[in-house]
């Protein structure tokens, strides 16, 4: 299956997009420092999925879908730092909780098959 059409894919795609709706309301002050980090890491979960997806070896594949999971961890963490700070109201980032939650228990659950599917013999 390509990586475009995995529901996973796409999932981290509206994910990343969802960053980049919410970054306008940071601090201009922030052009170089939040802003740059939380869509850095945002763009980094689909462009990792579709690079492990396209890798040959199980092993390569596993660890971009690690490298995704880590920069939603990041993002996740980016975010509550914004809603902490009040730059982003938590009203306006439920949709990308959302996705975020959503992402993490697909790569999770594949993540797993992979590793259950690697252990057999």
């Amino acid at each position: 299956m390509y990586y475009r059409e995995t529901i996973l894919w796409q999932k981290a795609m509206d994910a990343a997009r969802e960053t980049y709706r919410l970054t306008p309301r940071l601090p201009s002050t922030e052009n170089y420092g939040m802003r740059s980090q939380i869509t850095r890491s945002a763009v980094s979960m689909p462009a990792n999925i579709a690079e492990g997806w396209t890798r040959e070896t199980v092993k390569d594949k596993a660890r971009f879908l690690a490298i995704a999971q880590g920069s939603l961890a990041e993002t996740e963490t980016l975010l509550t730092l914004c809603e902490d700070l009040g730059w982003f109201p938590t009203s306006e980032t439920q949709t990308l909780r959302g996705l975020l939650d959503e992402i993490s228990r697909m790569l999770t659950t594949l993540r797993r098959k992979m590793r259950n599917d690697t252990g057999r013999g």
